[in-house]
């Protein structure tokens, strides 16, 4: 028992991971990419995007707070909805987290192929086109490696690795952002009026969300979450592990935003326009630009540390989730299985370790990882809102350490929310996120049948409502705006008005949709909880 209190995680090491997830690649190209969709105007998309992963990640801490357990992010749509609704949501939550690691592996590849010293030349031949090199992809299989063996001997060893990285990566961006204040800001970058604040467009900041990595950025709140079962006092840590490393990610990402669009020569941008902008590794060129050759070259540093930080966090949480799912009996137990002395799922990490091989030879573009990863996560987060609510109805005396009188209206926001941030990820990206996700059903199809004599197959009933949101996303998808990938049959924002007005529809058939009586397993979990002493 003494052995494992040793390995518990403390509230100050579940902010370091956390912030290890959320700071990663993210920062290193959104900014830029960000201001070439939507000028100034980015700076709303950042916070947009964290209005939208806040309000998700509030209905998950309830959830979290509820079922402390490692991976409970897979388990929580099972508890009001049965299990093929909870495994369409872990397999796509669990898709996502798999992909973040070799994405995170090929960020540090790309920009270590652009480091500009003369005794780095070896690294140019990694990338060519935009894609990973076949030497690239050497490089890209021998840090995920890495990232899995850090992971492999203790949540001790982790969360050291994890805590000195965290520091760095909240210190670089800090002193990226003054700096560039200080030595070059323009405040006639930001625009005179709403239309050149705004130079192309309300829907620039939409679209800037989806396309530029915001929303992927700030959605790795779910590793505190998903580490709750290891997490000293998950009661009330999780709460707030989860508020302070969002609160602390948005202002910094708010900023480095500021700080890109006001450091950008207007000689520049009267030449080209915003749309012109295109560095290879926005703030570190803008720093050789201004003269900071020293801030350049950690620059080029934190491109490698953040985002081998975020993989090596990342592998953590994609074993737990996958091991979690094992427990549904719908995937190998084995899979499930933690080594004794450590309590780490060893074979769930090495299982990840070969499908994000396959995954990264397949996709060698960061894009595209990041294009799969936004999709997948936000069909899996749909569950958050409706599960929350469902089981508020079904079990009023659980014990809810955070329990907002504000969740009846926040989790049906956060649902509609999602629904848009899912249209924003374009057609045909939409679909093609929708069709990996589907893949996962004939392994559950398979489980269900062979061991339960398809008995559970009357659960389908629980879940028709998430089968029918798929088929109607698609086809919005399909026949919406031009500017999110469609046909333009639904213009903006009339796309949007019918979006909002069916997912409410969608939300309301969801919550009626819950089981009459909360999976066993779940009351198990939540009797263990410890509520604080003035709620007894």
């Amino acid at each position: 028992m003494e052995k494992m209190k040793f390995q518990k995680i403390t509230l100050f090491s579940g902010v370091m991971l956390a912030l290890n997830s959320l700071i990663g690649s993210g920062w290193l190209f959104g900014a830029g990419t960000a201001a070439k969709v939507a000028g100034p105007a980015a700076i709303l998309s950042w916070i947009l995007g964290a209005i939208i992963i806040i309000s998700i990640a509030l209905t998950y801490v309830e959830l979290g707070a509820m079922f402390p357990e490692s991976g409970g992010m897979s388990r929580y749509a099972q508890y009001s909805h049965g299990p093929f609704l909870g495994f369409i949501a872990a397999w796509a939550n669990w898709i996502s987290l798999i992909t973040l690691v070799p994405m995170e592996a090929v960020a540090s590849v790309q920009y270590m192929s652009s480091w500009p010293w003369a005794w780095a030349n070896w690294t140019h031949h990694f990338m060519k086109n935009g894609n990973i090199t076949t030497p690239g992809l050497l490089v890209v299989f021998g840090f995920m490696l890495v990232f899995t063996l850090i992971n492999f001997w203790s949540v001790k060893l982790m969360t050291r690795f994890t805590n000195l990285i965290s520091i760095f990566k909240i210190l670089l961006p800090t002193l990226t952002i003054v700096m560039l204040i200080v030595a070059g800001f323009h405040p006639s970058n930001f625009g005179h009026s709403v239309t050149t604040f705004m130079p192309y467009g309300s829907r620039s900041i939409f679209e800037a969300a989806a396309i530029s990595g915001i929303i992927m950025s700030y959605d790795a709140f779910q590793t505190v979450i998903n580490m709750g079962g290891e997490m000293i006092n998950p009661h009330k840590n999780i709460v707030r592990g989860v508020l302070i490393s969002m609160i602390i990610t948005a202002v910094i990402y708010v900023m480095l935003q500021v700080a890109f669009i006001g450091a950008i020569d207007p000689n520049l941008l009267a030449q080209k326009g915003w749309h012109g902008i295109n560095y290879t590794s926005p703030f570190a060129d803008i720093a050789i630009l201004l003269g900071m050759n020293w801030l350049a070259i950690l620059l080029y540093m934190d491109a490698f540390v953040s985002p081998f930080g975020t993989g090596v966090a990342f592998v953590a949480t994609a074993s737990r989730a996958l091991a979690s799912m094992t427990h549904t009996g719908h995937l190998p137990q084995w899979l499930g299985r933690l080594e004794r002395r450590y309590m780490i799922p060893r074979f769930a990490m090495v299982v990840d370790l070969i499908l994000a091989v396959v995954m990264v030879s397949l996709f060698r573009n960061w894009s595209l990882l990041a294009t799969v990863i936004t999709g997948s996560t936000l069909i899996a987060y749909l569950t958050g809102p409706v599960t929350v609510m469902s089981l508020r109805k079904m079990d009023a005396n659980l014990k809810r350490p955070f329990h907002p009188h504000f969740m009846s209206w926040l989790a049906p926001f956060a649902f509609v929310l999602t629904s848009l941030s899912i249209y924003w990820t374009m057609w045909p990206t939409t679909v093609q996120v929708i069709g990996v996700i589907l893949l996962g059903l004939p392994i559950y199809l398979y489980y269900e049948v062979k061991y339960r004599h398809a008995s559970g197959l009357r659960d389908l009933r629980n879940s028709y409502w998430m089968l029918a949101y798929l088929v109607f996303i698609s086809i919005v998808s399909y026949i919406g705006s031009e500017g999110f990938g469609g046909k333009d049959w639904l213009k903006y924002p009339w796309d949007f008005v019918v979006i909002i007005i069916c997912s409410l529809g969608f939300y309301r058939w969801a919550v009626a949709s819950r089981m009459k009586k909360i999976d066993p397993a779940a009351e198990k979990v939540n009797a263990k909880v410890k509520m604080p002493e003035k709620d007894q």
